[in-house]
Formats: structure tokens, sequence, C-alpha cells
């Protein structure tokens, strides 16, 4: 097996277990409250990265860092898993699945609009273009369809959906400055972000249940959605011969998830989140022909 055909199987892989997760949440929401998916799932994540990292032998570069790099993981785990998720869980828990799947996957046309504070970065005619068709998509799915009423069904939950989009873009600019180890960055912001998400628990939920249900949703999500996939994802960039050539392949998740969400969770699928979601991966393929951007899928 060649090196490119294994950096394919290695996504396509990463790819089938992304499409999994909304249907995940979903379900694990059903025996848990937010706060608790979020602990068991940082946890079981945590321990993953921990596992990648001794096999790797990079445990010695978690012991090395500089106070400042510390600081900085601090910052980044704070970020993410702890506010990111904290806000997406609870998105996911408001707003059906077919609704918080698509909108949190603005996220790479908002590193555009967050690159003018963050990078100093000037937005061009296309990266404009970019934004208002996949925000005209967020109008499509957050209204079902209503662009003339312009009615929410949630409007929070739909703020929190778009918002986590921020937070996860937010994290990304800040991470991709961190010239580290990605596997060494991970542990160390997930066991400075499991500090932050146990207390938050513990306060916002009281002690976590024993619900097995929920426990094993979470631990999926914790394997899945927030650890073993980010392994596979950048081993198939590092085998790859270009970027592109396996990352067009995200493309295909939130249409899979789409057709998960309605074998696993049981939604019905509407019309407005398809075409809703055709807008949104329109306005992200139209970013990537701004290459004055960072480039984050």
């Amino acid at each position: 097996m060649d090196r490119q055909t294994k950096a394919y199987l290695y996504a396509g892989t990463a790819v089938l277990m992304w499409s999994t997760v909304a249907s995940a949440f979903k379900v694990s929401l059903r025996y848990v409250e937010v706060p608790h998916m979020l602990l068991y799932a940082t946890l079981v994540s945590a321990l993953v990265f921990l596992v990648v990292a001794a096999w790797q032998q990079k445990l010695g570069q978690v012991f090395s860092c500089t106070p400042k790099e510390y600081l900085r993981s601090a910052a980044l785990g704070f970020l993410n898993p702890f506010l990111y998720y904290l806000v997406l869980f609870e998105a996911y828990d408001r707003l059906p699945a077919q609704e918080a799947q698509p909108l949190n996957y603005t996220w790479p046309v908002v590193v555009v609009i967050l690159s003018v504070p963050l990078l100093k970065q000037p937005i061009g005619r296309v990266s404009l273009a970019a934004i208002l068709v996949s925000f005209f998509g967020v109008l499509v799915i957050s209204t079902r369809g209503d662009l003339l009423g312009f009615r929410f069904d949630d409007p929070l939950g739909t703020g929190l959906a778009v918002g986590s989009a921020f937070i996860w873009a937010t994290f990304w600019l800040t991470n991709v400055r961190d010239r580290r180890d990605e596997v060494v960055k991970l542990l160390l912001s997930f066991s400075f972000g499991l500090v932050f998400v146990t207390i938050a628990a513990f306060i916002l939920a009281g002690p976590p249940p024993l619900d097995l249900r929920g426990i094993g949703g979470s631990a999926y999500a914790g394997v899945f959605e927030m650890g073993i996939t980010f392994v596979l994802w950048m081993r198939a960039l590092s085998l790859s011969r270009t970027t592109a050539q396996v990352s067009n392949l995200v493309f295909l998740s939130p249409f899979v998830s789409l057709a998960l969400i309605a074998v696993i969770v049981g939604e019905t699928i509407l019309l407005s989140s398809i075409i809703g979601l055709v807008f949104i991966i329109g306005g992200i393929v139209i970013r990537r022909f701004d290459r004055a951007v960072p480039q984050s899928t």
C-alpha cells in the first residue's frame, strides 16, 4: 500500500468517525446532563492522548515545556475542550442535531472573520463572498426555510451553535501559532481542560451519575470526536502528497452525518437543513480560493 492510499485510508476513517458523533451527542444527552457528558468525554479523550503520546515516545516533551508554554496550554484547554464543548453540547441539547451540526460547521469561514483582529489580515472580496454564502445557509437552517417570517425556533440554541464555531476558530488560530508537537499540545490542553471541566461539572450539575448509557455515549464522543480522530487526521495529512487531496474529504462528513441522524436519532431531515448545509459548504469551498487567509481544512 503506497503512502497516498494510506493517507486516504486514515482520512476516510477519521471522516467516518466524525460523521457519527452528532448522533452520539444527541443520543447521549437523553441520559446525561451536558456538564457530566463533557466530564466523561474529556476524561476519556485525555487518556487517549496520554496513550498516544506514550506510544509515540513523546511523554518527555510533555514534561519539558517552559512555564510560558504551560500557560499557553492552560489557555488552550480553557477554550478547548472546556468552553467549546460546553457550548456545543448545550446547543445539541436545545436544537435538533440536523441544525446544531451544520451551524457548528461554519467555523472554517469564521476563521476568516477572526483573522482580521487576531492576525491583522484584511477580508478580500472572495472571503467576503464566502462569509455571506455560508451565513445565508445559517439563516436557512435557523429559520427552517422561513426567511421572510425570520422566526427562530430556539434563538439561544442557534446562538450557541454559531458561537461554538467562533470559539473553535479562536482555538484554531491560537493553536496554529504554537509550534510544539500536535499530540503533546493536545495532551496538555486536554489535561488542563479536564481540571476546568471537573470544577464546572460539580458546580453546575453536582456529582456525575453512573448511568452506563450516558457514560458509554460520552466515552464514544471522547474517543471518536475529541480523541483518536485528531491523530488519524494528522497522520493522513503527513502521508498525503498535498493537503488538498485529503482535506476535501471533510466535506463529505456533514452529509453523511445527516443520514446517520435520520437513522440513529430518528429525526426527519428537513429540506431547509439540506439546503442550508449546501450553502455553508459552498461558502467554505469559496473561501479555499482565497490564499490570503489561513486554510483550516
